[in-house]
């Protein structure tokens, strides 16, 4: 057990942090500084499942940082960084519709929607704060990888996008359900992420969106022959 106000401290900071590798990802130009970001986006969600381990004593959080630290933390990043070997774009310059200015600034916008919204569908049931925070936090960071995704063009880009929504459910799932479902459903969700990037890998992954579809439409035909 933690001292209730550390444990909320400590918490709150996590959160924080959080939100910070969110922003960085959203700005950021170096596919190398990207990879490294995410992992340390993954890492401190699989600090904070230890520490609610620690004040909660549920082993499944315990196996749910052990997976993340494993496939998250340290697989997808050296996967992600071997395959930025071989490509010759080390930089995604590339963004549509949204700048990485306006991108902040809607992602601001994002989470106090969020947060109104949530408070006022359960605010009278969730009186623990860290609980209501990071439902919040949790469904703001899904969002904010689906603008990732939105708003960028490279294929490898968008993927780190994928990886950060799955992370905002990882983080509303610390929270808001039932471990062991969620443990499963992790688990399927990376081995269907570890899939896409072998693909992207195959078939282009320095591309745009737009020149990856013409791979796959060029591999169709292929296979139709």
């Amino acid at each position: 057990m933690i001292d209730a106000i550390l444990f909320n401290d400590i918490i709150h900071g996590l959160f924080v942090l959080i939100m910070g590798t969110a922003a960085l990802i959203i700005t950021q130009r170096s596919l190398t500084s990207l990879f490294n970001i995410y992992a340390a986006q993954s890492m401190i969600l699989a600090v904070m499942a230890i520490v609610m381990y620690i004040e909660y004593g549920t082993l499944n959080l315990l196996f749910i940082a052990l997976l993340t630290i494993i496939v998250k933390t340290v697989f997808i990043p050296l996967f992600l960084h071997n395959v930025l070997k071989r490509i010759p774009v080390k930089r995604d310059l590339q963004f549509s519709f949204l700048s990485p200015a306006s991108s902040i600034l809607i992602s601001a916008v994002l989470i106090f929607i969020v947060y109104f919204f949530f408070t006022g569908l359960a605010g009278d049931m969730l009186d623990d704060r860290p609980l209501l925070l990071g439902g919040v936090i949790g469904i703001s960071l899904a969002l904010m990888g689906m603008m990732i995704i939105f708003s960028r063009k490279k294929v490898i880009t968008k993927s780190i996008g994928y990886l950060t929504m799955e992370n905002g459910v990882l983080l509303f799932s610390l929270f808001m359900a039932e471990m062991p479902f969620i443990i499963e459903v992790l688990i399927v969700i990376d081995l269907l992420m570890i899939i896409v990037l072998a693909a992207v890998l195959a078939f282009g992954i320095d591309s745009s969106l737009e020149e990856f579809h013409k791979k796959l439409n060029r591999l169709g035909i292929w296979i139709e022959d």
